[in-house]
């Protein structure tokens, strides 16, 4: 019995080589470093100190003796460091204690600010985050005679600069008999915000409209299907424009400057003019201004460190500069 041997296939040396990568030319290296990296570092460096700077001056001025800074305007360390601005801030500091750091005398009473501040913003984002949600839940999933014409309307109010509303908004709020009331400072934005309707519309326009569908021919109203299903869905814009609109209504001077004169209603940012007084052989108490700007803007750092990847995000899907 005779076995047949197979010849084994060849293998060729064309098939196991692997190609050769292209050898780079001789005298250019691939550097990590290029001056283009250079170039975007330099400048994210500089936006880092224009946007940091102001702060770190901030808390120079706040640390420092008021008195001092007239001396010494150009030290980039706290002048004859103090905690005395901060003392006259929160009303620790006796009259005498102020005008002798340099202070006006003045006091302020930070806490009944502060509410005010909690109170304004608060109710001012809860309102306009509710209404405008009511509102692009009917142009985005009611059919009713005039509402795309509606909507272009509210799109042409994106188109209004702010300042021109100042006015009407102040002639009415005083016919009204609303001045000095957080009513007043509270309802002409709280009852209508163009952008929030369209940024949230929008949203609502890419659910998916089978869910609902199906509740209502269970029998669930349009009410029950606004609350118990379309908002569960929309949590996400909805969170976005409350963080925002409440940091808005926090710094938020002009309006309140223009509705208010009383001291009960007054937000915190109104209250800081206090620290521009002096005393006639002083001037401005620069130390307290400041001071009292850092302790206004505290709620806000604590709010972005708490949820600083939120509003990050926010900034981004929202699309705003």
């Amino acid at each position: 019995m005779t076995t047949i041997l197979k010849p084994t296939p060849r293998v060729t040396t064309e098939v196991l080589t692997t190609p050769e990568r292209p050898k780079a030319p001789r005298g250019r290296t691939i550097s990590r470093f290029s001056a283009g990296r250079a170039v975007a570092w330099l400048y994210i460096a500089i936006v880092l100190v224009v946007t940091v700077f102001p702060f770190y001056w901030m808390l120079r001025t706040a640390f420092s003796n008021n008195y001092s800074l007239i001396r010494d305007p150009g030290s980039l360390l706290p002048v004859d460091f103090t905690w005395g601005a901060f003392a006259r801030v929160l009303g620790i500091a006796s009259q005498e204690q102020s005008l002798a750091e340099g202070g006006s005398g003045a006091s302020i009473e930070i806490l009944h600010f502060l509410l005010n501040s909690v109170i304004y913003a608060t109710i001012q984002t809860v309102a306009i985050v509710f209404f405008s949600t009511i509102a692009a839940y009917a142009f985005a999933r009611l059919r009713w005679r005039g509402r795309d014409l509606m909507f272009s309307v509210f799109l042409a109010a994106l188109m209004v600069p702010g300042i021109l509303t100042l006015l009407p908004n102040f002639v009415l709020v005083k016919d009204l008999g609303l001045l000095n009331t957080f009513a007043g400072m509270i309802l002409p934005t709280a009852l209508f915000s163009a952008f929030n309707i369209f940024f949230l519309r929008q949203f609502m326009l890419g659910l998916s409209e089978e869910i609902e569908e199906a509740a209502l021919i269970d029998g669930a109203g349009r009410i029950r299907v606004l609350f118990r299903i379309t908002l569960p869905m929309t949590s996400g814009p909805i969170i976005t424009l409350s963080i925002l609109g409440f940091i808005t209504a926090w710094n938020d001077y002009f309006w309140p400057l223009l509705v208010t004169s009383d001291d009960s209603v007054r937000p915190l940012t109104l209250a800081l003019a206090v620290f521009k007084q002096s005393s006639p052989q002083a001037s401005p108490d620069w130390a307290g201004l400041m001071a009292a700007t850092l302790v206004a803007a505290l709620p806000m750092l604590l709010l972005f460190l708490v949820f600083g990847k939120r509003i990050v995000n926010s900034i981004g899907f929202t699309g705003l500069k």
